[in-house]
């Protein structure tokens, strides 16, 4: 969740448009593997919005991503967009959609459109000589890494909790434990005491 989960979650942030989830839940499919990594593989998450978008992170196989078509390269890692005329499913090099013409009309004239890049690593060179905002600002970077961070804390603790995207903490019932996997101490002298 903490590695891959940060590019689809940050596709998934982009399109909802908000900084963070106001609730999160996990349930862990498997247990870490005894003297091994303490990360759940296989898990479901469960983000919701202050807009009520349903945000789904889960480990699957590909017949269930694609809604019952095997993708014939194997492809897992990806990101679902779900509404009323159906589905478009995106990752690195794929876009796919329960009807093509989801993909080949164009949009209207009006329609919120995202910053374009075909190449990260030259988008972030170029924003460094033109000093203009990258296809991913610092803030989305971070917000990308925080919502897989809290994905993490959720399948811990094994309790639905409830986040203040602002203050970027857990309130309401179940707050002081999760609040407790925000940070760990710091070891001096890489700690804060020199600000």
């Amino acid at each position: 969740m903490t590695d891959w989960g940060a590019h689809h979650n940050d596709i998934a942030l982009w399109a909802i448009g908000l900084p963070g989830p106001i609730a999160v839940e996990g349930k862990a499919l498997s247990e870490p593997i005894p003297g091994g990594y303490t990360a759940i593989s296989d898990y479901e998450v469960k983000f919701t919005y202050s807009n009520g978008v349903i945000h789904n992170v889960r480990t699957t196989k590909a017949d269930n991503i694609f809604g019952g078509v095997e993708d014939p390269a194997g492809q897992r890692n990806g990101v679902r967009f779900e509404g009323t005329e159906g589905w478009i499913w995106v990752n690195r090099g794929n876009l796919r959609a329960s009807d093509k013409g989801l993909i080949d009309t164009p949009l209207p004239e009006g329609a919120q459109r995202l910053y374009h890049s075909d190449d990260h690593m030259g988008n972030f060179f170029d924003c460094v000589r033109s000093r203009k905002l990258p296809v991913a600002s610092v803030e989305a970077g971070h917000r990308s890494a925080s919502i897989s961070h809290l994905g993490a804390i959720a399948l811990r603790t094994g309790l639905p909790l409830k986040w203040d995207p602002s203050a970027e903490k857990f309130v309401g019932e179940h707050a002081k434990e999760a609040n407790k996997y925000l940070a760990r101490e710091m070891r001096k002298p890489y700690d804060y005491s020199f600000v």
